[in-house]
């Protein structure tokens, strides 16, 4: 059997604030997570972090600049190219890194020639959309944020019916807990059918 994700995932010389402990490390993630564990061995200083939104990608970023005293560029493509290119000159010339945070680097039109010179020998790190593990601990989560315990037959139910990325948890979740407040219901199999069904998540006859 494989083994569940780790929800503690972040070892104890990263930052630990409450946020930081909600990333939860599995096989979706791992390679981007030792990736900044092993930072001293990137070939710049600097790195691009992509990935799913609400995948933990800016809170990955978040504990590890603050650990190591760099700088974050969170929704990159939004930011000044000129801004971006002065602070990855500054990282190489400090030591300290910068964790440039996009939707999609392959996707990531840069116009400006030095800066995309520059992205062109910096790292890439990839947070890819949830596998068995991730998705079930996320959803599970989720639920004890609003104070809910998901039964385990329930959650098998929600894992093997429905389109698993992150924005879809959130989805499945705020749907399941409307529908059961409206019925004034437990979140039980019966109730969680019911409200993917009502939620168009999934198809009638499942």
């Amino acid at each position: 059997m494989k083994p569940g994700a780790d929800q503690i995932a972040l070892p104890l010389d990263f930052p630990q604030s409450g946020d930081e402990r909600r990333f939860i490390l599995s096989d979706a993630n791992r390679d981007a997570f030792e990736h900044f564990r092993h930072w001293s061995m990137w070939p710049v200083k600097a790195t691009v972090l992509t990935g799913p939104r609400r995948s933990g990608r800016s809170l990955l970023a978040r504990g590890f600049v603050d650990r190591v005293g760099g700088r974050l560029f969170d929704d990159a493509e939004r930011h000044e190219e000129e801004a971006l290119f002065h602070a990855w000159n500054q990282a190489q010339e400090t030591g300290k890194p910068i964790v440039i945070v996009v939707d999609d680097s392959e996707g990531w039109a840069v116009k400006l020639p030095d800066l995309k010179t520059r992205l062109a020998v910096t790292p890439v790190a990839r947070i890819h959309q949830p596998d068995d593990a991730l998705f079930a601990a996320l959803i599970e989560l989720l639920f004890a944020d609003r104070g809910l315990h998901i039964p385990g037959e329930a959650l098998r139910f929600i894992t093997g019916r429905v389109h698993r990325d992150y924005l879809n948890a959130e989805r499945i979740v705020e749907a399941i807990d409307r529908f059961a407040i409206a019925e004034h219901a437990r979140v039980t199999l019966p109730t969680v059918r019911r409200a993917l069904m009502e939620a168009g998540l999934i198809d009638r006859a499942a």
